[in-house]
């Protein structure tokens, strides 16, 4: 059966101080058809900060990925990896001490290509965040000699949410996505929660055939998932199964519920979910109390009967926000953003 592929363009427009997605569909008329229902070879184009096409953007500065062009393609299995972990947080350490032991190698903004292959997996690692730069401090130090071993070509951007209202993990996924674009073309995506290190290295970050759930096995749940359905912590998604799915819900506030409401989506597109097995997918939590305004919301669980309905209309198409602050540290890139959350 021949399948006809819709021609489709994202945009990010500027309007005031706000960036918007907008999504609009070229050939035949078919109106209403949403932005994740688009399919593997649609074409996507996310604006650069100055405008310029991500393409654009990624040719014109560094970014991961682009090897000189003499050197072989990465084996499918990456020679250096060790397995298992010891994994320790010491809280001595400072930031200063991660960027010497952990820092060799990076390009400014937390870049990372191998230097004697070039890998076929180009990945963006999105961290929703605020106020956990210890968190952050010791998931660097163990994460960028991690992923140099996994071969793979990568970025990390923290995605920090501006204020003190209301904190809202599942918008700033959506955010991340959006603001590596504007930097790279990246092919995959990780969504990693700052507190989660792995315990072995054979986890790969990288994407798969189908979204995939990382962190199977966590300390917190001993080393087991708490339900058979749990799909949060570390997840990856192609860029073609994100679009797929409209991203995240924009509309969880607070704690609770929007990985659930992710893995609807994920069924309600007719993809599988893929897992390492629960001694590769093992993770170890930096303990912490609950954070100020990330209370559990007790609306949450309540809009997961309405997924099927509201997530045309709720996710990547309808994301609004404004950046605030760029800054490029050693280690990853630090984007502040204002996501109209409510007090």
């Amino acid at each position: 059966m021949r399948l006809r592929l819709l021609k489709a363009t994202v945009a990010l427009s500027l309007v005031g101080s706000s960036w918007f997605i907008s999504s609009w569909l070229l050939g035949p008329a078919r109106t209403g058809v949403p932005f994740a229902a688009l399919r593997p070879g649609d074409r996507v184009v996310a604006a650069g900060r100055g405008g310029e096409p991500a393409a654009a953007a990624a040719a014109a500065g560094p970014g991961p990925g682009r090897g000189n062009g003499t050197l072989p393609p990465c084996p499918a299995e990456p020679p250096h990896l060790v397995g298992p972990l010891r994994v320790e947080f010491d809280w001595k350490r400072t930031m200063e001490d991660v960027r010497s032991e952990s820092g060799r190698g990076l390009r400014t903004g937390g870049q990372y290509e191998p230097h004697d292959c070039v890998s076929e997996h180009k990945v963006a690692i999105v961290i929703p965040f605020r106020n956990r730069h210890e968190h952050l401090k010791h998931w660097l130090f163990y994460l960028h000699p991690i992923l140099k071993r996994q071969q793979i070509s990568y970025g990390i951007y923290v995605i920090n949410q501006h204020g003190d209202g209301a904190f809202n993990r599942a918008k700033l996924l959506n955010v991340g996505f959006v603001e590596a674009l504007k930097e790279f073309g990246y092919g995959c995506f990780v969504f990693s929660d700052v507190d989660l290190v792995p315990l072995n290295d054979r986890n790969l970050y990288r994407c798969y055939g189908e979204p995939r759930h990382l962190a199977v096995a966590m300390d917190k749940f001993g080393f087991d998932l708490p339900y058979k359905n749990y799909f949060g912590g570390v997840v990856s998604f192609s860029k073609d199964h994100y679009m797929k799915i409209n991203g995240f819900s924009n509309s969880f506030w607070g704690w609770g519920a929007e990985d659930d409401d992710m893995l609807a989506r994920i069924n309600f597109r007719k993809m599988a979910v893929s897992r390492p097995d629960l001694q590769t997918g093992r993770y170890k939590m930096i303990r912490h109390g609950r954070d100020v305004h990330n209370e559990p919301n007790p609306h949450n669980p309540d809009k997961l009967h309405q997924t099927q309905w509201t997530m045309e209309k709720d996710g990547i198409n309808t994301l609004t926000y404004t950046v605030k602050k760029v800054a490029k540290d050693p280690l990853y890139t630090f984007i502040t953003v204002d996501i109209q959350s409510p007090r």
